[in-house]
């Protein structure tokens, strides 16, 4: 069989559409590539000289999908002989729900089991062949065009493409045989998602009528504040103020992380803005490249009041040589402290 070539001014797109689809009609023509497409799929023609479909093949589709690609052409749903015949399998709707996570629930992973109203098909009900299309799910019409007769076809508005039409059901069953039920749905929330992502749990959305496929439950995740640490990407930061006597004499102070609490050593003549870093100590990676650091920024409270007796102590010292700003020469700068925090 020859394929007639169209020349389409201006749409390159639907003429590689006819190469691609006269390479799949060799395969199909052909008994032995067909045995072979058969038994592996797109995957027998990859990588060799053959019929390679024109990039579908690496897409996982197979002949129906390929010659489905063509309704936009010809103004049907596929080529008679084809993709006429397959009945398509509707899927029911999906659902939307958002979970709560504390930080320390993200950091460790947790299953959330959650009560979820989701339609199913009622106990009872059941189902005929559709006399539209006779169970395949599309009709198809005949259509002459400057190529000759095409087959074209579309889905069956009868059985919205599922085949079935609705035999018996109970009373409190919807139009389409549907109940509204309440289903606890466990959800497993792996170490590190972040707010905003979305987790997909198949299968637990709304049920369709008749011989089909249910929705999946979409989950978006919401990060709940914590009461002492703040989350940036994988590292988590900790605000801790320390009084101006702890940051001359030095002391040790317990901190919140997200496998609880932890002490550190506060060096004396600790500086105000300091960053203590605390490897691998936040959030672990969603793609498993280890953990984020804790960073605690020392923050030195300076008092506001003093009596008379604290004044006259500052006074006398504000001239000693120990109480004057002298930086080391190593110290480090508000910026470049800023860029160690995420080198």
């Amino acid at each position: 069989m020859n394929f007639i070539r169209i020349k389409i001014p201006g749409d390159s797109k639907a003429e590689e559409k006819f190469k691609q689809a006269a390479e799949a009609y060799e395969v199909l023509s052909d008994a032995d590539k067909k045995a072979k497409y058969d038994r592996f799929g797109h995957q027998a023609f990859e990588g060799g000289s053959g019929s390679g479909f024109g990039g579908f093949g690496g897409g996982g589709m197979n002949m129906d999908d390929i010659f489905s690609q063509f309704g936009d052409i010809f103004g049907g749903g596929g080529f008679g002989g084809f993709g006429g015949g397959r009945r398509a399998q509707t899927k029911g709707s999906n659902l939307r729900i958002r979970v709560k996570l504390t930080l320390e629930e993200i950091a460790n992973g947790v299953e959330k089991k959650i009560k979820v109203k989701r339609k199913k098909v009622a106990k009872g009900t059941t189902y005929k062949t559709c006399a539209t299309c006779n169970g395949s799910g599309q009709v198809t019409r005949i259509q002459n065009t400057i190529l000759g007769r095409m087959q074209t076809s579309a889905p069956c508005n009868s059985c919205s493409g599922s085949g079935q039409t609705i035999d018996k059901k109970p009373s409190n069953a919807d139009v389409h045989g549907m109940l509204q039920t309440e289903e606890t749905v466990s959800i497993k929330i792996p170490a590190g998602v972040v707010e905003g992502m979305q987790l997909k749990v198949s299968g637990k959305g709304n049920e369709a009528p008749g011989n089909s496929i249910s929705g999946d439950l979409l989950v978006a995740i919401e990060e709940l504040p914590h009461a002492t640490l703040q989350r940036e990407g994988d590292n988590l930061h900790h605000d801790l103020y320390i009084s101006f006597s702890d940051a001359v004499l030095g002391t040790s102070k317990e901190i919140d992380t997200v496998n609880g609490k932890v002490r550190i050593k506060i060096e004396q003549g600790v500086q105000s803005g300091k960053i203590l870093r605390l490897r691998n100590k936040g959030i672990p990676s969603i793609n498993n490249y280890g953990s984020g650091d804790l960073l605690v920024h020392i923050n030195v409270w300076t008092p506001k009041t003093l009596n008379k007796e604290q004044k006259e102590f500052f006074k006398k010292m504000s001239d000693n040589y120990n109480f004057q700003p002298n930086p080391e020469k190593g110290e480090k700068s508000f910026f470049e402290k800023v860029k160690d925090m995420f080198s």
